[in-house]
């Protein structure tokens, strides 16, 4: 039983995906697509030296689809295997649900450029720069941080952004509420509480002005039903069915992202091996943690498929 996994926002950098590119045309042929797709040259700041502006949602959002598009399909072309040989269910942390949908053939790499390009503008516009705030909370549980977020209520919208995994809870709200529950947190155990380097209060009830312009930009879209299931974030349930696929996009904006829970499903079904596609190393490092004796792999240059077979 095998999972590929792809990283959500946080998850960018720079240089990322170059190394891949230069040393393989599947890879390359990727990154051209999607800055055509975008008439745009999003590898200039992928590959630049501003950080500042690869951090911008609008921008971090199609880099790491395109990371993960491009590790997949060398993966793909070095073992001769379409998808289903390599993996029995597919997923991603947030954005990274769009990288997966697009590996499964759900809408194609041109449409998924475009379409985070567009959540990454709407998320980004959808609470003034300021009013907003998202903070890790590490050492504690969702329950725990339930109880903190019934405390806080009065203080505007403060909702479970990221329950991912049995040790760390994100939350997100309006900055009074977060600033709020991150002071109450040390009365209740939490060992650690961080203030994330986000531009807007994602995953939280804030992003409904996200929400409905995704809405609008999926329901115009045609879904194709996927080569293998996908496990979405909003419930942490497979799925094959077009039609529930494209609402649990839409729902994902404001809803929580249920990662320890996917990885509990995952465990599950007897998930024997993990691999992440693309920049970074978040979601197998939960993995490990979470899964017993899973083999977790990652791929996002051209060192870690030496061993490829």
């Amino acid at each position: 039983m095998n999972f590929i996994v792809f990283p959500g926002q946080g998850s960018q950098k720079i240089g990322m995906g170059k190394d891949l590119s230069d040393n393989f045309v599947e890879a390359r042929e990727v990154f051209e697509e999607v800055n055509e797709s975008l008439n745009f040259d999003l590898t200039k700041i992928m590959w630049g030296d501003n950080e500042k502006d690869l951090s911008l949602t609008s921008n971090a959002q199609p880099a790491l689809m395109a990371c993960g598009i491009a590790a997949f399909r060398v993966l793909s072309k070095l073992t001769g295997k379409k998808l289903p040989d390599l993996a029995n269910f597919v997923c991603g942390h947030s954005l990274g649900e769009y990288t997966a949908m697009t590996v499964a053939e759900v809408f194609s790499l041109q449409e998924c450029s475009k379409l985070l390009r567009l959540r990454g503008d709407a998320m980004q516009k959808a609470v003034p720069v300021g009013k907003g705030a998202m903070a890790a909370f590490i050492g504690t549980d969702i329950k725990t941080v339930e109880k903190i977020l019934e405390k806080v209520q009065s203080y505007g919208i403060c909702d479970i952004a990221n329950d991912n995994s049995d040790v760390q809870v994100v939350i997100s709200g309006d900055l009074d509420a977060v600033e709020n529950a991150i002071s109450l947190s040390k009365e209740y155990g939490i060992k650690r509480a961080i203030v994330l380097p986000v531009s807007a209060p994602f995953h939280c009830r804030l992003m409904q002005p996200a929400q409905s312009i995704m809405q609008e930009a999926l329901d115009n879209l045609g879904f194709q039903k996927p080569l293998v299931p996908i496990v979405s974030n909003i419930n942490a349930k497979s799925e094959t069915d077009p039609i529930k696929l494209r609402e649990n996009l839409i729902n994902q904006v404001t809803g929580t992202v249920k990662w320890r829970e996917t990885m509990l499903l995952a465990n599950e079904l007897g998930v024997q091996k993990i691999t992440e596609l693309g920049s970074g190393k978040v979601l197998t490092g939960i993995a490990k943690r979470m899964i017993e004796n899973v083999n977790t792999l990652n791929i996002e240059n051209s060192a870690d498929l030496e061993n490829i077979t």
